[in-house]
């Protein structure tokens, strides 16, 4: 008498196809390999403040001059191997955040996003011929809003009940990256292609924040597509 095992009683299965899943999904991202993307280096831009204590404080002193500090960080993403990988910047071997930054008094929210993003990454005007690929800046959805209610560290996803005048309210953006682009990073910093299962469910290395990023992008279908511009894959490849 043969033994059917567990495993290959299943194999033998075959499940009936189901019924559609895909009501009121949102728009399929393509994302291009990392490898399609030039990297080079500019001079450093260092922190303005030399601490955590300090920073807050220059903040507790703009609020009371402009009021809540408004913040856009961008995701940028690609892919490797048929995975999404979010482009961050590393400082000092043990900080990560995404590109961006708080926005000047009275500035309009999208202008002054992608200015903060060609101070970041933009490369130095004259270093590359237009045929390089030096294209702007597509800003999609916001996937995210974080406040921060006092003068503190903490920050949620959500103002506490208690709270009527938060200090910060920072938006992440989805970055829709196009075919090639060139990024250049500031020498005191490095760009690393993190991947989703990286950061899922590790706040204790990169914080609440990016950890949720997996999170962000489960709304979203993948397609990956490779140099040539032809689909290799697609994430979650059900349904189509």
């Amino acid at each position: 008498m043969t033994t059917v095992t567990e495993e290959a009683r299943h194999t033998t299965i075959v499940p009936p196809v189901s019924g559609s899943f895909s009501a009121c999904q949102q728009e399929t991202i393509r994302l291009y390999p990392v490898t399609n993307y030039t990297f080079g280096s500019k001079e450093a831009q260092p922190e303005e403040d030399p601490s955590v204590a300090a920073r807050l404080q220059r903040m507790q002193d703009q609020y009371e001059k402009y009021g809540m500090r408004r913040t856009c960080e961008g995701i940028l993403v690609c892919h490797e191997h048929g995975h999404p990988h979010i482009l961050m910047l590393q400082i000092a071997n043990s900080f990560f955040k995404l590109p961006g930054d708080y926005l000047q008094p009275g500035e309009d929210e999208i202008e002054g996003f992608t200015s903060r993003l060609e101070e970041r990454l933009a490369p130095i005007p004259g270093t590359y011929s237009p045929d390089q690929h030096v294209s702007e800046w597509n800003i999609g959805d916001c996937l995210a809003q974080w406040w921060r209610p006092n003068f503190e560290t903490f920050t949620y996803p959500f103002i506490p009940p208690h709270v009527s005048r938060p200090k910060e309210c920072k938006k992440i953006y989805l970055i829709n990256l196009p075919k090639h682009k060139v990024l250049s990073v500031p020498k005191n910093m490095k760009l690393l292609a993190v991947p989703l299962f990286e950061l899922y469910d590790n706040p204790a290395r990169y914080g609440g924040q990016l950890a949720a990023i997996p999170q962000y992008l489960s709304r979203y279908n993948f397609e990956f597509v490779d140099e040539n511009d032809v689909v290799i894959a697609r994430s979650p490849g059900l349904g189509h």
